[in-house]
């Protein structure tokens, strides 16, 4: 719509009346609205906005007792909006900013996972047998010192030796996971 618009019945609010509007009206709005957003400027910078939008969507409240006494209604639009907005916000969950919470665990995602477990496989192949066997034991299958010993045959210190000497030869393969496989 250009700036010269006429309003005849159904059209909507002409932009130099909007910028009239605003400029009118624009500073109480915010005034009432910071008072009213607990002193948020964006939201109540929005607010205004919204409420402007409102004025060009309904132009017959604007025109109803002329121009100047349009203030009441931008006002209680403003302040319905106002208390509509708090309701929803209050209604939602709480908005967590772009910062990451301390509990929060970050995890890979699913590529650089499997990358990483096609790396420890190709790793773990090139361990001795009797090494492999212990690491396969205690840390994919989550047995125990006693339980890889029983099963293997061998004393749980050699469990515990050889345990370690793999993850001493994984380490030096994999030097970029050494914080994952301790």
């Amino acid at each position: 719509m250009t700036a010269g618009t006429s309003l005849t019945p159904g059209t909507t609010t002409a932009e130099h009346e909007l910028a009239a509007l605003q400029r009118e009206h624009g500073g109480f709005l915010f005034a009432l609205l910071l008072r009213l957003c607990d002193g948020d400027r964006q939201r109540a910078e929005d607010l205004v906005q919204e409420t402007l939008v409102r004025a060009w969507r309904h132009p017959e409240a604007l025109h109803a007792d002329g121009f100047d006494s349009v203030r009441p209604w931008l006002l209680t639009v403003a302040r319905r909006l106002a208390i509509d907005a708090r309701r929803a916000r209050r209604a939602r969950p709480p908005e967590s900013g772009d910062e990451v919470p301390e509990n929060a665990r970050v995890t890979a995602d699913h590529a650089e996972r499997a990358a990483a477990v096609l790396d420890v496989r190709e790793a773990v192949k090139t361990l001795t047998p009797e090494h492999r066997d212990v690491l396969v034991l205690v840390y994919f299958h989550g047995a125990s010192v006693a339980e890889a010993a029983q099963t293997l045959g061998i004393p749980p210190g050699t469990v515990k030796s050889r345990a370690y000497y793999a993850l001493r030869a994984l380490r030096r393969v994999l030097p970029g996971y050494t914080a994952d496989l301790r």
